[in-house]
């Protein structure tokens, strides 16, 4: 098939599943002639492919470029075995976006096995599907998030660095938080140039790639379960892009996920994906940010020039924490209860989205471009992110997230500075929209030497919120336009053994297994598994030691019966923490807190020994 015919093919499916002109990709200045698709032989009709082993069950899509008429709509999954390709399962190509799922029930994942994907009798696409490493001490993601491809944003350089990096190191997954596409009508085309840029580490670890507002083609997204947006910029809730574009997107890029945790579909016959994905004893909850959200246009004072910007520096920020707006909503909340009381095959526990739990930015779009407060962020609305830390802080959760074009460092609060959970924002793969972290008054309680940015601050919106750093871009970026930007990406390294969870925030363009080569200032920094949830006003009570290993501990509150937290244990110590004052129930068990330990323990017990064999 040459390149014209694979143009004419593509333009046509475009226009068929959208409804819009095809338009020439020839000598546009603005990024998209990158999303041409390249001469392929005949053979090569299968572009990428993603996958995701939970429980057993492989789920893997094949990303196809445009089949003609007459070729077949099946393809196969094969697995090497002794010199040999056996057929595991077959899929039916999707044409509205033009993939093929697959699931493998039962799949062996104590071992690495090679596959292909196979169409017809020459086109094949072959990878690795890892065995779960269990055993491995360290498990170490990836962490990626804004792949422009503007050109006059770094764009158009080749991702080749990143894609060493992650074979330097070896990455066990791999997690794009969002902004895959920067194409706001064609994600069909631009996805394709994502996985040809990526696809040579794609193919052969788990992948999860979270859509977010770009992917799905607006500026913004508030998705207010499925509703039809009517404004422009969509802030009255809801999708700008019709219900078809929508499902297409989120089929190319979360089809390969675990099922849902709550599979019923929201507005417009749209899907959900929120789930979670158990590999190498890290348990991830992937949650949707945005799907349920509330668009903040009629529902909030407007005190900017958008509905959703704030630059009044004197509004109350408890003035638009409006009655009935939704976060992650009652769904997702439910699932992330569950999730932190489960530690069956975990030993940590880690929550992967879209954005973070604050507004983490002061300044937006150019050096001058102060921003009170953006309801864009997850510090909106207040009771809904607060909601999201308590839940999320029961399980001791670490989280990952992006979208906000630059990198940040928070330690989260609700009622205290610091009682809540960590987050690591990664900094954009190549950055089209600029944010700066400026706080107009130094931070409290800095540790020494730090920037003045850092410490204890409140958001724009009120929130309680500790940085420890921030890779803030050039005033007026220049020269190498991508570290200017402050571009790069994340690692995060959880070490089951000792319960450490080691964060590097990397530029662009570096090797960064060279000992000369520097992260942004502020990295790297490791942190216990158990500073996500350590109240600096709460006490301890006494140690319990247990003759088993790594037990589960839950702490219960003894006059309201609310589970506090759910926890696994490093060792055959554990001395749990607790509010000063009150009486709790501990309920422990090997690998679920299944044994009553203490009725009434409180701050200041002593040391028991508990058998729970």
């Amino acid at each position: 098939m040459n390149l014209r015919s694979i143009l004419t093919l593509s333009c046509a499916a475009f226009a068929i599943c959208h409804g819009t002109a095809a338009q020439s990709d020839a000598k546009r200045k603005d990024g998209r002639a990158l999303l041409s698709i390249p001469e392929v032989a005949s053979k090569d009709v299968i572009c990428f492919a993603l996958y995701t082993v939970h429980d057993r069950t492989l789920k893997l899509t094949a990303q196809l470029y445009p089949l003609p008429k007459d070729a077949p709509r099946t393809l196969r999954l094969e697995i090497e075995r002794s010199g040999r390709w056996i057929e595991v399962a077959r899929a039916t190509v999707i044409e509205q976006g033009w993939t093929a799922p697959f699931r493998v029930a039962n799949w062996d994942d104590s071992k690495t096995q090679r596959y292909r994907v196979a169409h017809g009798s020459a086109a094949t696409y072959e990878g690795t599907i890892r065995r779960n490493p269990v055993d491995k001490d360290e498990i170490i993601v990836a962490g990626f998030t804004g792949n422009s491809i503007n050109p006059a944003h770094g764009g158009d350089i080749s991702r080749q660095d990143i894609i060493d990096n992650v074979k330097k190191i070896d990455a066990d997954v791999l997690f794009f938080s969002g902004d895959q596409v920067y194409d706001h009508t064609r994600h069909y085309a631009a996805w394709l140039k994502f996985g040809r840029d990526f696809g040579e580490i794609i193919k052969d670890r788990p992948t999860l790639t979270l859509p977010d507002d770009h992917d799905v083609g607006q500026p913004n997204l508030w998705g207010e379960s499925g509703k039809i947006s009517t404004l422009p910029g969509a802030a009255d809730g809801g999708y700008a892009q019709p219900a078809a574009y929508v499902r297409e997107v989120e089929r190319a890029q979360t089809s390969h996920f675990p099922d849902p945790a709550d599979p019923h579909k929201v507005g417009q016959d749209i899907d959900v994906w929120f789930t979670n994905l158990n590999w190498g004893r890290i348990d991830f909850a992937v949650l949707e940010d945005r799907k349920f959200k509330t668009g903040p246009a009629g529902r909030v004072p407007k005190q900017g020039p958008r509905p959703d910007h704030i630059q009044n520096p004197d509004y109350i920020p408890a003035s638009v924490d409006v009655e009935g707006a939704v976060l992650l909503g009652k769904r997702q909340l439910a699932f992330v209860d569950k999730w932190t009381q489960d530690w069956r095959h975990a030993d940590m526990k880690v929550a992967l989205s879209q954005t973070i739990f604050c507004g983490g930015a002061h300044i937006h779009g150019s050096a001058n471009g102060r921003l009170h407060a953006d309801m864009d962020s997850n510090g909106w609305p207040q009771t809904g992110r607060n909601q999201a830390l308590r839940a999320l802080r029961k399980g001791f959760a670490f989280h990952y997230a992006g979208d906000q074009h630059i990198a940040t460092l928070f330690h989260h609060g609700i009622d205290e500075y610091r009682d809540a959970i960590w987050s690591f924002c990664v900094p954009s793969i190549a950055n089209l929209y600029l944010r700066w972290w400026e706080p107009l008054a130094p931070g409290q309680n800095r540790e020494p030497g730090a920037p003045e940015y850092t410490g204890d601050h409140l958001d724009g919106f009120g929130n309680k919120v500790t940085n420890y750093a921030a890779a803030n871009p050039e005033k007026q970026p220049g020269g190498n336009l991508l570290n200017t930007r402050a571009a790069g990406f994340g690692v995060v390294r959880f070490n089951k053994k000792t319960r450490e969870i080691t964060m590097e925030c990397w530029p662009r363009n570096v090797d960064i297994t060279n000992p000369s080569s520097r992260q942004y200032p502020g990295w790297p920094r490791t942190i216990s598994q158990f500073d996500n949830y350590n109240p600096p006003s709460w006490g301890r009570l006494g140690e319990l030691r247990f003759d088993v290993e790594n037990p589960v501990v839950q702490l219960v509150d003894a006059a309201t019966g609310e589970i506090l937290y759910t926890v696994r244990a490093r060792g055959r110590t554990f001395t749990p923490a607790a509010p000063k004052g009150g009486k709790f129930v501990i309920n422990a068990g090997a690998n679920a807190p299944d044994r009553l330990i203490a009725r009434d323990a409180s701050v200041g017990d002593d040391s028991r020994t508990v058998s729970l064999r």
